[in-house]
């Protein structure tokens, strides 16, 4: 029987003897059609139907040959006017164009075929439309029935009453599902390849294929260099995604999540422990292995950083996911971490009022407290979903392929956490943090903190997310003790004062990184035995949080032999702050009150009266929180008014009050570690961040003067020279 040939015009040939020279066969016809004539000047029978009559089983090899560019135009043109040639017309068409009457008979065969399929794909399209149409309209319904009320009292609908609607819901949502399926089915036929091809499930019996999401080409790691501070914005330069891009995404964000759940529970051999004991590694020839279908190999230059740490919270499930859903919480309670964190859209919200089956695109910049190790920026997707055991799941992981661009420097692999709920509102949290990222542009008194992991790891993110579940659970206390003299004891202000002064932390921590946001200047600390000091000014303007004008803000690095608890005890003692603090003239400091925010000392907020010789600021007072963990210490302060802050202490509303924060960053210089992971005490260095906000002109057109950043660089550089003497001469 004769096949249909190819779409290009193929059909096959049957040759009397395989040796016969090619130039014996001409070149506008086939010498044969019928595979059991012997002989090609014996005609064939039946040419209309393309049978083959014969049972003779000496059947010869058929061969293809390509029509010539001019045939298939001529027959394309035919075509047009009429798809479907009878006998006269094919003959007719043969003639003209040396081909035999089959020939032309399975070209416009081979020509329907293809635009059936063409109409097939188009009609796909369409489909794929009417549905996320029907999803649209079904989600209207469900918020309708949401908001239901009585047509008798106005008030909401009883549960019952909702039952029939709400299970016509659930099967058309059933309905849509089987049709994204079969749709996707018929993309994959017709298309040639899967519509996503990133698996949903690792199946043996399909080969291993990275996924390649790569526009005009794979991702490529080639980098064009190391950008300085503030070169370019990749975060402001990225859209939504495209409608095509979504169908790709939700399978992508699927799959991370069975990668995610599988590198938070599975052991060794995936993660090794060191000989010490201390840590796990991920074995990367194991993970490969592993998880074949990741989003491609690792780009040339680019390290890889995996880590993974569990902890038990003071928070319960639904906060967290709360928390972890909403870009401004997650930015937040993650102050000292992201910098900046954008919903570019929202693909999906959730069923059942909860957040399982949340999606969403969003955009991030991560941070270490530093001016020397540039932010880490990524565009990814985050999926959230309850699991059948209650555990909950949030998974990021990079859409960077999907918007190739040569600033890109860091792509994140499923990361996330895995949130179980414990008794009395605890929860355990799993953090699973996996990048890929070219940190060239790392200063090298940070290298060794960065290459170890402990500077985006997922001990830095469990222990502030730790940290910040204890300062929530402090700012909703009822039970303080009232025999404590300086404890803020009505609820109100409490909260107050620490909405004040999580503003504060913020503020400091954007203004202290290397963020794409802003760009800093160098200037060199000769002549004072500092350190570079980098600078830069932000207008303020109609910003109620800010007192308007000029403000210049200062920060150096650098390291210290000292321990960071002992670093971070110094700076936070209100006794030894004129052994630094230029600004309080050597005053006597004095807590006037303060919020305890967790189970260890160190991590409060404070108001400090400096009473200082001159009379002019013996009513100054100073808002200072210091907090504290295992993977860095922060000490932040600023100057605020008395009649601001006795309105706030009273429950006023803080975001009015003028705010400038100056203050420190303290991380361990990654060298000495045990088990837990927290520096220890007698060994190992610190890496301090000192950084100034001060207001040089309150008029916000004005002219930045040299002598104003004379002036806050010798601030700076007079206040490293006091810490070091001070530390370096204890430690001695």
């Amino acid at each position: 029987m004769f096949q249909p040939n190819m779409l290009e015009g193929l059909h096959p040939l049957d040759m009397a003897a395989q040796n016969t020279p090619e130039s014996d066969i001409p070149r506008t016809r086939n010498d044969d059609f019928d595979s059991g004539t012997k002989s090609g000047s014996e005609n064939h029978d039946g040419g209309a139907s393309g049978e083959d009559q014969d049972p003779r089983p000496n059947k010869k090899k058929k061969r293809y040959h390509r029509h010539t560019q001019h045939q298939i135009q001529e027959m394309e043109a035919f075509f047009k006017e009429c798809p479907h040639p009878d006998d006269k017309q094919r003959k007719e068409l043969s003639r003209e164009l040396g081909l035999e009457p089959l020939q032309v008979k399975f070209w416009f065969q081979n020509k329907r075929t293809q635009m059936k399929t063409q109409h097939e794909r188009h009609e796909n399209t369409q489909l794929r439309t009417e549905n996320d149409k029907l999803r649209a309209e079904n989600m209207r319904y469900r918020e309708a029935l949401t908001n239901a009320s009585c047509p008798n009292c106005g008030g909401p609908t009883a549960i019952g009453e909702m039952s029939f609607d709400e299970h016509q819901l659930r099967l058309e949502n059933a309905r849509l599902r089987e049709e994204i399926d079969r749709i996707s089915a018929i993309a994959a036929k017709y298309v040639g390849k899967p519509v996503v091809n990133y698996p949903l499930l690792s199946s043996p019996s399909v080969p291993p294929r990275s996924l390649e999401l790569g526009v005009n080409g794979a991702f490529s790691g080639q980098q064009g260099g190391i950008d300085m501070y503030g070169s370019g914005d990749l975060l402001r330069s990225i859209n939504g995604p495209t409608d095509a891009d979504k169908p790709i995404i939700i399978e992508l964000a699927v799959a991370a999540m069975e990668e995610l759940i599988g590198m938070a529970q599975m052991g060794e051999p995936l993660w090794l422990t060191t000989l010490d004991g201390s840590t796990t590694v991920l074995n990367e020839d194991e993970y490969v292995r592993s998880f074949p279908r990741g989003i491609g190999p690792k780009p040339n230059g680019f390290k890889c950083e995996a880590s993974r740490e569990t902890a038990v919270v003071i928070m319960n499930h639904v906060n967290l996911v709360e928390i972890l859903m909403d870009a401004h919480q997650w930015s937040t309670v993650f102050s000292g971490i992201v910098s900046r964190a954008v919903t570019l859209e929202v693909l999906s919200t959730g069923v059942a009022g909860n957040y399982n089956g949340a999606l969403q695109v969003m955009t991030a910049e991560l941070q270490v407290p530093t001016p020397l190790v540039p932010t880490r920026e990524s565009y990814f997707v985050r999926y959230c979903k309850q699991h059948p055991d209650g555990t909950w799941a949030i998974v990021d992981v990079s859409l960077d392929n999907l918007r190739p661009t040569p600033s890109a420097k860091c792509r994140r692999r499923p990361s996330g956490c895995l949130i179980q709920e414990l008794p009395n509102g605890y929860s355990k949290v799993t953090w699973v943090e996996h990048v890929e990222v070219d940190d060239r542009g790392v200063h090298n008194l940070y290298k060794q903190l960065v290459s170890s992991g402990h500077a985006f790891g997922a001990k830095r993110w469990i222990s502030t997310l730790d940290r910040q579940c204890q300062r929530l659970a402090s700012s909703m206390a009822t039970n303080m003790p009232t025999v404590d003299v300086g404890v803020i004891t009505n609820q109100e202000g409490r909260k107050s004062m620490l909405k004040l002064a999580e503003r504060m932390v913020i503020s400091f921590c954007a203004g202290v990184s290397a963020s794409t946001a802003h760009t800093w200047t160098t200037l060199s600390g000769s002549g004072t035995g500092a350190d570079d000091v980098r600078v830069m000014t932000r207008k303020s303007v109609d910003d109620p949080g800010r007192p308007p004008g000029i403000v210049l803000s200062a920060a150096t690095s650098f390291w210290l032999p000292v321990s960071p608890e002992r670093v971070f005890e110094f700076l936070r003692d209100e006794n030894s702050r004129n052994e630094w603090d230029i600004l309080s003239n050597g005053g006597v400091v004095q807590e006037m009150a303060h919020i305890a925010n967790g189970r260890d000392t160190g991590n409060s907020v404070s108001l400090l009266r400096v009473n200082s010789a001159n009379s002019s600021q013996s009513n100054m007072l100073i808002l200072q929180e210091s907090c504290t963990d295992s993977t860095g210490s922060f000490v932040i302060y600023a100057p605020v008014d008395i009649a601001a802050m006795n309105v706030v202490l009273n429950g006023g509303h803080p975001d009015y009050v003028a705010l400038l924060p100056s203050g420190f960053a303290i991380l361990p210089d990654g060298t000495t570690t045990h088990g837990s992971g927290i520096i220890e005490t007698d060994h190992g260095g610190s890496l301090l961040t000192v950084a100034f906000q001060i207001l040089v002109d309150s008029v916000p057109t004005a002219k930045l003067s040299l002598g104003s950043v004379a002036t806050v660089n010798n601030l700076i550089a007079c206040t490293v020279e006091r810490i070091k003497a001070s530390l370096t001469g204890e430690a001695a």
